[in-house]
């Protein structure tokens, strides 16, 4: 049995900065359990490599969610990366702060603390350090300035940082640095780990949590078909993220008593708030053909993609160093002034298939969009006592009528934008439904048959100031329950705007400081 100062489960965004962070002055030693394996890999690193990483089965896990009625009845799969760096080694790199009233939203829910003042000091801190936040533009397919044109000729604001907070469309900020993928693996987990205070277990499977007399010591776990146990000094820190988090806390005996109970498991701390509360953004996509050329007149062709290549080799430059997403931004759908919707622009169609995307040499584009702040709530629950089953996950998508019309709205952005003169002189026509003829009723019934996840679950271990209504104090501690905390995207108590990433760092070190306050 190997003892630590603090054991971390999970080495994704949060749990690698985590590492980083409560190692840094050289006194503590920390277990990080990471249940994936290496990211030295050839498309994590490149940047547009996110199109054969996100749902790779060798880097994610693909949970499935259960029918959902608010999407046509449909079951969708949610792909959580299960590979040192988690969802930061696999997503598509944006980086979105969020916005300043999702902050203040999260102290009225009892998060004291995490007011926006507070969380940007902390963001500008990260941005300062070890995390590289760049600008691509000068990378970006010429294509992409149209949109920027386009939100110009039907009123947008354009703006050209996306994280100040307000509303407009403009160039995405990638995590991305020297032309490769730079995820809190390499921010954070690598350069802790040379200071020798570090030491990540990979291919472990956390079992549960070993609850002593209401005081979480230690956890037990598999690798290579040996049950391993480590204790901790300190404390147990839970990052193994939205779905998985909830999933570790009920198999420990953490969460509804009847759940726990029907599953034969013993319940140490009926907290009934774990696994509900679940959030998730949902993006609806619209892809047209384009007269100008576009990323598909090179990606499209052989030539293209070996010159691509070669020169992405050469130089860390070209198509392949840029993310998917080129342009977007935040911007008010008319419900009120404040932005409530998130826009991407692609300069290239493609479609996605078994063995990845299908990039054809026809010019082409893409639009989507995404409401920030849905008001549906679903759960997460286990669906045995065995940690090898995948937790069952109930979204309830579109359930209140807020969202139905966000839906709508939208719709009507997108519909907005097609149609500006830029954009209509670029378009030769739609691929698959036409956005441009659709009405109201039309648009809320695609969005039912064809939305998606943009892979931001969260909110499933809320914070909050009542364990009758959440399942964490501000601190991030578990109510009722000594030395343990979950720290990842599930401890929002709402989802945040924009992309989840961002947040879940900037969580990620607060809470280290936090940590690090309470056990001196």
């Amino acid at each position: 049995m190997a003892e630590f100062d603090y054991i971390i489960i999970g080495a994704g965004s949060a749990g690698c900065v985590l590492a980083d962070k409560l190692t840094e002055d050289g006194r503590n030693r920390v277990l990080v359990l990471e249940s994936g394996g290496s990211d030295a890999k050839f498309w994590i690193k490149v940047p547009l490599g996110y199109a054969y990483t996100y749902n790779n089965p060798k880097l994610t896990v693909e949970c499935a969610t259960q029918p959902d009625a608010g999407l046509s009845g449909r079951s969708a799969l949610w792909p959580r990366g299960r590979v040192v760096g988690g969802c930061s080694s696999v997503n598509a790199m944006a980086y979105m702060r969020g916005l300043d009233h999702d902050y203040e939203d999260w102290v009225t829910a009892g998060a004291a603390g995490w007011d926006w003042q507070t969380v940007r000091d902390v963001f500008s801190m990260l941005e300062a350090g070890p995390l590289k936040v760049s600008d691509l533009s000068r990378h970006m397919h010429p294509f992409s300035g149209q949109f920027i044109d386009a939100a110009h000729q039907i009123g947008w604001p354009v703006s050209d940082d996306l994280n100040s907070g307000t509303a407009g469309l403009g160039r995405y900020r990638s995590t991305v640095w020297k032309g490769r993928r730079w995820s809190a693996a390499d921010a954070f987990l690598r350069p802790a780990i040379k200071r020798g205070q570090v030491k990540i277990e990979t291919h472990a499977h956390v079992q549960g949590i070993d609850i002593i007399d209401g005081a979480a010591q230690g956890v037990t776990y598999k690798k290579g078909g040996q049950t391993l146990h480590a204790t901790a000094r300190h404390e147990v820190i839970l990052s193994a993220g939205a779905v998985h988090s909830p999933q570790v806390l009920q198999l420990s005996g953490i969460g509804d008593g009847d759940l726990l109970r029907s599953h034969g498991l013993n319940v140490i701390n009926p907290l009934s708030q774990v696994g509900q509360g679940l959030q998730d953004h949902l993006g609806i996509t619209y892809s047209f053909a384009a007269h100008p050329k576009t990323l598909n007149s090179i990606l499209g062709r052989f030539m293209g993609r070996m010159f691509s290549g070669v020169r992405y080799l050469m130089t860390k430059g070209g198509p392949l160093a840029v993310p998917v997403n080129q342009v977007g931004g935040y911007i008010p759908s008319g419900a009120s002034r404040a932005p409530d919707t998130q826009i991407y622009c692609n300069p290239m169609a493609y479609t996605y298939g078994p063995k990845g995307p299908t990039v054809t040499a026809k010019p082409g584009f893409i639009l989507s969009a995404q409401p920030c702040r849905p008001t549906s709530r679903g759960e997460i629950r286990i669906a045995s006592a065995s940690p090898e089953d995948e937790p069952i996950i109930q979204p309830n998508s579109l359930s209140t009528d807020a969202d139905q019309q966000g839906a709508i709205r939208a719709g009507r952005l997108l519909q907005a934008l097609a149609q500006s003169e830029t954009l209509s002189q670029a378009r030769s026509g739609a691929i698959g439904p036409d956005l441009t003829a659709m009405t109201d009723a039309d648009l809320l019934q695609d969005f039912r048959d064809r939305a998606s996840t943009v892979f931001h679950p969260s909110c499933t271990c809320q914070m909050g100031d009542d364990p009758a209504t959440s399942v964490l104090d501000e601190r991030l501690r578990v109510h009722g329950t000594r030395r343990l905390r979950v720290v990842d995207a599930s401890a929002f108590p709402n989802i945040t705007s924009g992309n989840t990433n961002a947040p879940t760092m900037m969580l990620a070190a607060r809470a280290a400081q936090l940590i690090l306050e309470d056990n001196r």
